[in-house]
Protein backbone atom coordinates (compact mmCIF):
# COMPACT_ATOMS: atom_id res chain seq x y z
CA UNK A 1 0.00 0.00 0.00
CA UNK A 2 0.99 3.76 -0.72
CA UNK A 3 -0.35 7.08 -0.22
CA UNK A 4 0.01 9.98 -2.27
CA UNK A 5 0.23 12.50 0.02
CA UNK A 6 2.48 11.47 2.98
CA UNK A 7 3.19 14.73 4.59
CA UNK A 8 -0.75 14.71 5.29
CA UNK A 9 -0.16 11.21 6.63
CA UNK A 10 2.33 12.15 9.07
CA UNK A 11 0.62 15.19 10.82
CA UNK A 12 -2.42 13.31 10.80
CA UNK A 13 -0.61 10.20 12.89
CA UNK A 14 1.53 12.94 15.10
CA UNK A 15 -1.96 14.91 15.98
CA UNK A 16 -3.73 11.46 16.92
CA UNK A 17 -0.42 10.64 19.11
CA UNK A 18 -0.41 13.49 20.70
CA UNK A 19 -4.30 13.13 21.37
CA UNK A 20 -3.56 9.65 22.95
CA UNK A 21 -0.91 10.50 25.25
CA UNK A 22 -2.73 13.46 26.29
CA UNK A 23 -5.73 11.18 26.58
CA UNK A 24 -3.45 8.47 28.80
CA UNK A 25 -2.05 11.21 30.70
CA UNK A 26 -5.27 12.30 31.71
CA UNK A 27 -7.38 9.18 32.10
CA UNK A 28 -4.36 8.01 35.02
CA UNK A 29 -5.16 11.26 36.76
CA UNK A 30 -8.59 10.81 37.00
CA UNK A 31 -8.63 7.05 37.83
CA UNK A 32 -5.90 8.13 40.87
CA UNK A 33 -8.49 10.91 41.51
CA UNK A 34 -11.77 8.80 41.78
CA UNK A 35 -10.29 5.74 42.97
CA UNK A 36 -8.88 8.14 46.29
CA UNK A 37 -12.10 9.67 46.83
CA UNK A 38 -13.94 6.03 46.70
CA UNK A 39 -15.86 6.13 43.62
CA UNK A 40 -15.82 3.88 40.77
CA UNK A 41 -13.75 4.15 37.12
CA UNK A 42 -16.42 4.10 34.42
CA UNK A 43 -14.46 1.66 31.65
CA UNK A 44 -17.14 2.44 29.00
CA UNK A 45 -15.89 6.36 28.87
CA UNK A 46 -12.25 5.32 28.68
CA UNK A 47 -12.96 2.77 26.06
CA UNK A 48 -15.38 5.73 24.34
CA UNK A 49 -12.39 7.77 24.45
CA UNK A 50 -9.60 5.56 22.51
CA UNK A 51 -11.70 4.07 20.06
CA UNK A 52 -12.57 7.50 18.88
CA UNK A 53 -8.97 8.09 19.04
CA UNK A 54 -8.70 5.38 16.57
CA UNK A 55 -11.19 6.27 14.16
CA UNK A 56 -9.34 9.79 14.04
CA UNK A 57 -5.65 7.52 13.19
CA UNK A 58 -7.43 5.73 10.64
CA UNK A 59 -9.13 8.79 9.09
CA UNK A 60 -5.49 10.50 9.08
CA UNK A 61 -4.55 7.03 6.93
CA UNK A 62 -7.88 8.08 4.47
CA UNK A 63 -6.75 11.81 4.42
CA UNK A 64 -3.47 11.09 2.97
CA UNK A 65 -5.13 9.14 -0.35
CA UNK A 66 -4.19 5.50 0.32
CA UNK A 67 -3.77 3.32 -2.65
CA UNK A 68 -2.68 -0.55 -3.83
CA UNK A 69 -1.23 -1.92 -6.48
CA UNK A 70 -3.13 -4.58 -7.81
CA UNK A 71 -2.68 -7.24 -10.36
CA UNK A 72 -5.67 -6.96 -13.33
CA UNK A 73 -5.95 -9.83 -16.00
CA UNK A 74 -7.24 -8.98 -19.32
CA UNK A 75 -8.06 -11.03 -21.71
CA UNK A 76 -6.10 -9.92 -25.48
CA UNK A 77 -5.49 -12.50 -28.91
CA UNK A 78 -4.01 -11.01 -32.37
CA UNK A 79 -6.33 -11.51 -35.90
CA UNK A 80 -5.07 -10.90 -39.17
CA UNK A 81 -7.22 -9.95 -42.12
CA UNK A 82 -5.51 -11.68 -44.52
CA UNK A 83 -7.01 -9.93 -47.97
CA UNK A 84 -6.82 -11.15 -51.45
CA UNK A 85 -6.51 -8.44 -53.83
CA UNK A 86 -5.64 -10.57 -56.93
CA UNK A 87 -6.96 -10.14 -60.37
CA UNK A 88 -9.72 -12.67 -59.84
CA UNK A 89 -10.95 -11.15 -56.52
CA UNK A 90 -12.55 -8.41 -59.92
CA UNK A 91 -15.40 -11.26 -60.70
CA UNK A 92 -18.90 -10.25 -60.26
CA UNK A 93 -19.96 -13.70 -59.50
CA UNK A 94 -20.82 -12.19 -56.13
CA UNK A 95 -22.13 -8.67 -56.22
CA UNK A 96 -20.94 -6.38 -56.30
CA UNK A 97 -17.67 -8.22 -57.16
CA UNK A 98 -15.05 -10.81 -54.37
CA UNK A 99 -13.14 -7.77 -53.77
CA UNK A 100 -16.14 -5.33 -52.89
CA UNK A 101 -18.02 -8.90 -50.74
CA UNK A 102 -14.70 -9.36 -48.82
CA UNK A 103 -14.56 -6.06 -47.91
CA UNK A 104 -17.64 -5.86 -46.75
CA UNK A 105 -17.45 -9.18 -44.68
CA UNK A 106 -14.47 -7.66 -42.94
CA UNK A 107 -15.61 -4.74 -41.93
CA UNK A 108 -18.49 -6.19 -40.37
CA UNK A 109 -16.01 -8.72 -38.95
CA UNK A 110 -13.88 -5.88 -37.48
CA UNK A 111 -17.12 -4.21 -36.08
CA UNK A 112 -17.91 -6.92 -34.23
CA UNK A 113 -14.67 -7.54 -32.17
CA UNK A 114 -13.95 -6.32 -28.83
CA UNK A 115 -11.05 -3.58 -27.46
CA UNK A 116 -9.41 -6.53 -26.30
CA UNK A 117 -8.62 -7.99 -29.78
CA UNK A 118 -5.83 -6.25 -31.66
CA UNK A 119 -6.76 -6.51 -35.94
CA UNK A 120 -3.83 -6.00 -38.45
CA UNK A 121 -4.35 -6.64 -42.11
CA UNK A 122 -2.42 -7.86 -44.80
CA UNK A 123 -2.63 -7.70 -48.45
CA UNK A 124 -1.81 -10.56 -50.56
CA UNK A 125 -1.27 -11.22 -54.52
CA UNK A 126 1.87 -13.22 -55.23
CA UNK A 127 3.83 -11.67 -51.95
CA UNK A 128 2.00 -10.36 -49.11
CA UNK A 129 2.03 -6.31 -47.66
CA UNK A 130 1.59 -5.58 -44.36
CA UNK A 131 -0.92 -2.56 -44.72
CA UNK A 132 -1.71 -2.26 -40.98
CA UNK A 133 -0.07 -3.73 -38.16
CA UNK A 134 -2.15 -5.67 -34.93
CA UNK A 135 -3.62 -2.41 -33.02
CA UNK A 136 -6.50 -2.31 -30.82
CA UNK A 137 -7.51 0.83 -32.78
CA UNK A 138 -9.82 -1.15 -34.89
CA UNK A 139 -10.20 1.79 -37.42
CA UNK A 140 -6.81 1.96 -38.66
CA UNK A 141 -8.02 -2.02 -39.51
CA UNK A 142 -10.77 -0.91 -41.33
CA UNK A 143 -9.41 2.39 -43.72
CA UNK A 144 -6.87 -0.04 -44.53
CA UNK A 145 -9.81 -2.65 -45.44
CA UNK A 146 -11.31 -0.16 -47.43
CA UNK A 147 -8.59 1.18 -49.80
CA UNK A 148 -7.70 -2.33 -51.00
CA UNK A 149 -7.75 -3.00 -54.80
CA UNK A 150 -7.11 -5.29 -56.79
CA UNK A 151 -4.32 -5.98 -58.89
CA UNK A 152 -1.34 -9.28 -59.71
CA UNK A 153 -1.56 -12.93 -59.12
CA UNK A 154 -2.05 -14.87 -56.06
CA UNK A 155 -0.10 -16.61 -53.43
CA UNK A 156 -1.91 -18.28 -50.73
CA UNK A 157 1.77 -19.55 -48.67
CA UNK A 158 2.67 -15.83 -49.08
CA UNK A 159 -0.11 -14.50 -47.63
CA UNK A 160 -0.11 -17.01 -44.88
CA UNK A 161 3.49 -15.85 -44.10
CA UNK A 162 3.43 -11.98 -44.54
CA UNK A 163 0.50 -12.61 -41.90
CA UNK A 164 2.65 -14.72 -39.25
CA UNK A 165 5.48 -11.35 -40.26
CA UNK A 166 3.00 -9.48 -38.83
CA UNK A 167 2.16 -11.50 -35.80
CA UNK A 168 5.61 -11.66 -34.53
CA UNK A 169 6.66 -8.49 -35.54
CA UNK A 170 9.55 -9.43 -37.83
CA UNK A 171 10.02 -11.02 -41.04
CA UNK A 172 10.39 -14.38 -41.43
CA UNK A 173 12.69 -15.70 -43.81
CA UNK A 174 13.12 -19.19 -45.80
CA UNK A 175 16.06 -21.56 -45.58
CA UNK A 176 18.08 -22.43 -48.56
CA UNK A 177 16.02 -25.89 -48.68
CA UNK A 178 12.51 -23.44 -48.76
CA UNK A 179 11.39 -24.37 -45.08
CA UNK A 180 10.88 -22.12 -42.33
CA UNK A 181 12.36 -21.21 -39.34
CA UNK A 182 10.34 -21.62 -36.02
CA UNK A 183 8.52 -18.20 -34.62
CA UNK A 184 7.77 -19.73 -31.24
CA UNK A 185 3.86 -20.63 -29.65
CA UNK A 186 1.52 -17.94 -30.63
CA UNK A 187 -2.00 -20.19 -29.76
CA UNK A 188 -3.47 -16.46 -29.14
CA UNK A 189 -3.54 -15.45 -32.95
CA UNK A 190 -5.79 -16.06 -35.41
CA UNK A 191 -5.32 -15.27 -39.40
CA UNK A 192 -8.84 -14.89 -41.43
CA UNK A 193 -7.80 -15.44 -44.82
CA UNK A 194 -10.31 -14.22 -47.54
CA UNK A 195 -9.79 -15.36 -50.68
CA UNK A 196 -11.58 -17.28 -54.01
CA UNK A 197 -8.62 -19.68 -52.89
CA UNK A 198 -6.98 -19.49 -56.59
CA UNK A 199 -3.45 -20.58 -55.59
CA UNK A 200 -0.97 -19.42 -58.82
CA UNK A 201 2.17 -21.26 -56.73
CA UNK A 202 4.34 -17.91 -56.49
CA UNK A 203 6.38 -17.18 -54.30
CA UNK A 204 6.11 -19.60 -50.80
CA UNK A 205 4.10 -23.12 -51.17
CA UNK A 206 0.72 -23.22 -49.04
CA UNK A 207 1.84 -26.50 -47.11
CA UNK A 208 5.23 -24.86 -46.18
CA UNK A 209 3.48 -21.80 -44.96
CA UNK A 210 0.52 -23.72 -42.93
CA UNK A 211 2.81 -26.00 -40.98
CA UNK A 212 4.87 -22.96 -40.02
CA UNK A 213 1.21 -21.61 -38.76
CA UNK A 214 0.56 -25.05 -37.42
CA UNK A 215 3.93 -25.66 -35.58
CA UNK A 216 2.94 -22.04 -33.88
CA UNK A 217 -0.37 -22.46 -32.54
CA UNK A 218 -1.75 -20.00 -35.32
CA UNK A 219 -5.22 -20.83 -36.64
CA UNK A 220 -6.56 -19.83 -40.07
CA UNK A 221 -9.86 -19.20 -40.59
CA UNK A 222 -10.08 -18.88 -44.08
CA UNK A 223 -13.10 -17.49 -46.17
CA UNK A 224 -14.42 -18.59 -49.87
CA UNK A 225 -15.19 -15.16 -51.67
CA UNK A 226 -16.73 -16.45 -55.00
CA UNK A 227 -18.68 -18.95 -56.42
CA UNK A 228 -18.03 -22.76 -57.52
CA UNK A 229 -20.28 -21.42 -61.19
CA UNK A 230 -17.35 -18.85 -61.17
CA UNK A 231 -17.31 -15.90 -63.61
CA UNK A 232 -15.39 -14.64 -66.96
CA UNK A 233 -12.90 -11.40 -66.29
CA UNK A 234 -11.03 -9.67 -68.50
CA UNK A 235 -7.35 -9.34 -67.85
CA UNK A 236 -5.06 -7.12 -70.24
CA UNK A 237 -7.13 -7.90 -72.97
CA UNK A 238 -7.77 -11.72 -72.36
CA UNK A 239 -10.43 -13.29 -70.65
CA UNK A 240 -10.06 -15.42 -68.01
CA UNK A 241 -12.52 -17.92 -66.52
CA UNK A 242 -11.96 -18.48 -62.39
CA UNK A 243 -14.36 -20.11 -59.64
CA UNK A 244 -13.62 -20.55 -56.15
CA UNK A 245 -11.46 -22.88 -54.70
CA UNK A 246 -13.53 -24.48 -51.47
CA UNK A 247 -10.83 -27.23 -51.29
CA UNK A 248 -7.81 -25.38 -51.19
CA UNK A 249 -9.21 -22.92 -48.24
CA UNK A 250 -10.70 -26.17 -46.37
CA UNK A 251 -7.27 -27.76 -46.19
CA UNK A 252 -5.76 -24.57 -44.93
CA UNK A 253 -8.37 -24.36 -42.33
CA UNK A 254 -8.27 -28.15 -41.40
CA UNK A 255 -4.70 -28.32 -41.18
CA UNK A 256 -4.09 -25.85 -38.61
CA UNK A 257 -7.09 -26.15 -36.67
CA UNK A 258 -8.97 -22.90 -38.26
CA UNK A 259 -12.39 -22.91 -39.84
CA UNK A 260 -13.83 -22.75 -43.39
CA UNK A 261 -16.76 -19.92 -43.80
CA UNK A 262 -18.48 -18.85 -47.23
CA UNK A 263 -18.24 -15.26 -47.41
CA UNK A 264 -22.15 -15.17 -48.55
CA UNK A 265 -22.81 -15.35 -44.77
CA UNK A 266 -21.11 -12.80 -43.63
CA UNK A 267 -22.68 -12.43 -40.21
CA UNK A 268 -21.80 -15.84 -39.14
CA UNK A 269 -18.03 -14.28 -38.93
CA UNK A 270 -19.23 -12.99 -36.12
CA UNK A 271 -19.07 -16.12 -34.25
CA UNK A 272 -15.05 -16.14 -35.57
CA UNK A 273 -14.38 -14.16 -32.43
CA UNK A 274 -15.32 -17.89 -30.11
CA UNK A 275 -12.71 -19.62 -31.56
CA UNK A 276 -9.78 -17.39 -30.39
CA UNK A 277 -8.00 -18.94 -27.80
CA UNK A 278 -7.10 -15.55 -25.97
CA UNK A 279 -4.31 -14.96 -24.33
CA UNK A 280 -4.10 -13.48 -20.74
CA UNK A 281 -2.21 -9.96 -19.82
CA UNK A 282 -1.77 -9.21 -16.33
CA UNK A 283 -1.80 -5.21 -16.06
CA UNK A 284 -0.88 -3.42 -12.59
CA UNK A 285 -3.37 -0.90 -12.18
CA UNK A 286 -3.85 1.47 -8.78
CA UNK A 287 -7.21 0.68 -6.54
CA UNK A 288 -8.05 3.51 -4.55
CA UNK A 289 -8.56 2.74 -0.42
CA UNK A 290 -9.85 5.73 0.92
CA UNK A 291 -12.89 4.86 0.91
CA UNK A 292 -12.29 2.22 2.86
CA UNK A 293 -10.35 3.56 5.40
CA UNK A 294 -13.05 6.56 5.69
CA UNK A 295 -15.79 3.82 6.46
CA UNK A 296 -14.02 2.24 8.89
CA UNK A 297 -12.96 5.50 10.90
CA UNK A 298 -16.79 6.77 10.86
CA UNK A 299 -17.31 3.29 12.12
CA UNK A 300 -14.99 3.47 15.27
CA UNK A 301 -16.00 7.61 15.57
CA UNK A 302 -19.52 6.49 16.21
CA UNK A 303 -18.94 2.98 18.56
CA UNK A 304 -16.58 5.61 20.27
CA UNK A 305 -19.01 8.63 20.90
CA UNK A 306 -22.02 5.74 22.16
CA UNK A 307 -19.70 4.36 24.37
CA UNK A 308 -18.46 7.61 25.98
CA UNK A 309 -22.58 8.89 26.51
CA UNK A 310 -22.76 5.44 28.10
CA UNK A 311 -19.79 5.88 30.47
CA UNK A 312 -20.83 9.37 31.14
CA UNK A 313 -24.70 9.34 30.75
CA UNK A 314 -24.20 12.82 28.76
CA UNK A 315 -23.96 13.75 25.24
CA UNK A 316 -22.27 16.90 25.67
Amino acid sequence: MSVSVPALLAVGLLITGALAWVALTASRRRRARLSAAGFPVSRARQRGIWFTIAGLAVLSVAVAGPSATVPVTRSAGTVILAMDVSGSMAAPDVAPDRMAAAQRAALSFIKAQPQSVDIGVVAFQQGGLTTAVPSADHTVAASAVSRLAVSGGTSLGSAILASLAAIVRKPIPLRQDGTAPSIGYWPSATIVMFSDGQDQGQGVSASVATAVAEKAGVHVDTVGVGTAIGATIDVDGYHLFTALDEDTLKQIAQTTGGTYHPASTASQLNGVASTIDLRLTVTHERLPLAGIFIAVAMALLAVGGLLTIAGSGRVI
